[in-house]
């Protein structure tokens, strides 16, 4: 890559970021922390690479550029200072947004002074190899470069490039055990939300961009890991739920049969003690029906066999008159 191609790029990103800045809210706190964190770690890296590389490429090979160079040096010292006051103040402080203000007033003069007269000499002088050559060492030179303000080490080589690489090894790793405190604890309190069914708390990481990926990273892993052990617990317990209710309704069902049964049972015994019961009846009066029945012809063939026994009694006595009455 073009080395005043990409530095240039860099200044861009870095006037984005202020003019997010003074765009935000008085009381925008947290969104002016966040943009300040960037800030930092965008100057920081930028400085650096243009002190390690930029800078001594410029003031031994391009006339005409010492003072340029040492300018910009002592001004990237008054923004360091500025950088590292920002890092630990709270943004509600009296002194932040002032300090700021004079931060973006003076790397915007930087800027400017750098593209209108240092950045020309230097492209007319190395020309596109030589540009292109510095432009890949400055983008591995980035890979190292502190992510925080040193204002008390060295600008300038060789003892920039020794203490600039160490200064960047462990700038990285407190940002990644930065970023995995911040991940924790909002991975914890995720936690506790999940659990409680809760809204989870909008937490942005602060600090460098490894700090900021690095907390992320955390905090979704350990979020993704918790919400894959309640939904386990909620779906065992709405397994069991689902077995007792299914155990319920059968209990009812069961008990409900049974009771159907019971009922049916009742209701054929009633039914067959009023059958036994009105057939009983139905027999008796059959039966008193039959007697009554053959009393009446008894009574009557009784009758009619006295009445003939008479008849003939009868008969037999005068037969017997007339005979005796024949014989004198």
């Amino acid at each position: 890559m073009d080395a005043i191609t990409m530095l240039k790029d860099d200044h861009k990103t870095v006037e984005k970021l202020f003019t997010q800045f003074e765009d935000a809210g008085d009381r925008a706190y947290v969104r002016k922390r966040e943009i300040v964190d960037r800030i930092i770690e965008e100057l920081s890296v930028h400085a650096a690479v243009e002190e390690m590389l930029l800078y001594p490429v410029a003031r031994a090979t391009v006339p005409d550029t010492e003072d340029i160079a040492l300018e910009s040096m002592e001004e990237h010292g008054v923004a360091k200072w500025l950088l590292h006051d920002l890092d630990s103040l709270d943004p509600q402080d009296e002194r932040f947004d002032a300090k700021v203000t004079v931060l973006i007033e003076n790397v915007r003069h930087h800027v400017e002074e750098e593209e209108q007269e240092f950045f020309p000499k230097v492209r007319d002088e190395l020309g596109r190899k030589d540009l292109q050559e510095l432009g890949d060492a400055m983008v591995e030179a980035k890979k190292t470069a502190p992510t925080k303000p040193h204002p008390r080490s060295p600008d300038a080589p060789p003892a920039n490039l020794l203490v600039g690489t160490v200064a960047g090894v462990a700038d990285r790793i407190g940002d990644t055990v930065y970023g995995v405190a911040q991940g924790s604890v909002s991975a914890v309190q995720d936690v506790v939300a999940v659990i409680l069914r809760r809204p989870r708390p909008q937490q942005s990481p602060r600090g460098s961009k490894v700090s900021r990926t690095t907390a992320r990273r955390l905090r979704s892993n350990v979020s993704s890991a918790a919400e894959s052990v309640i939904e386990s617990i909620e779906s065992a317990r709405d397994t069991g739920e689902d077995v007792a209710d299914a155990a319920t309704s059968g209990a009812k069902g069961a008990a409900t049969s049974a009771g159907r049964g019971a009922t049916r049972t009742a209701k054929a015994a009633r039914s067959g003690a009023k059958a036994t019961t009105t057939s009983a009846k139905r027999s008796g009066s059959q039966a008193t029906t039959t007697a009554k029945r053959a009393a009446t012809t008894t009574g009557r063939t009784a009758k009619k066999a006295a009445k003939t026994t008479k008849a003939q009694a009868k008969g037999a006595a005068t037969s017997t008159a007339k005979a005796a009455s024949d014989s004198e």
